[in-house]
């Protein structure tokens, strides 16, 4: 069964893939489903657009879903915003 860590190191690896952009970092993670082999859904952060100075890059959240196996199910943006503004979670 996969381990929440190795699950966010393997989202984190086909948001990267998928996008082209390097993660910032894993903000949530949960399961999906119940029982044995069921994925996981995890949320990552990415650089979107790197501006100078940094604090005005835009930031990216991302929802991957990973089975059971670390394979990638599916992907999406949730959001998109300048570092630093808070937002609504």
């Amino acid at each position: 069964m996969l381990s929440a860590a190795d699950a966010a190191k393997r989202a984190v690896h086909h948001v990267t893939e998928m996008t082209g952009r390097n993660a910032e970092s894993v903000v949530g993670i949960h399961r999906t489903g119940e029982g044995d082999g069921d994925g996981w859904c995890v949320t990552v952060e990415v650089v979107e657009t790197h501006r100078i100075p940094d604090s005005a890059d835009i930031l990216a959240v991302y929802e991957a879903e990973v089975d059971g196996d670390g394979e990638l199910v599916s992907y999406r943006r949730v959001r998109r915003y300048p570092r630093g503004r808070a937002g609504k979670d």
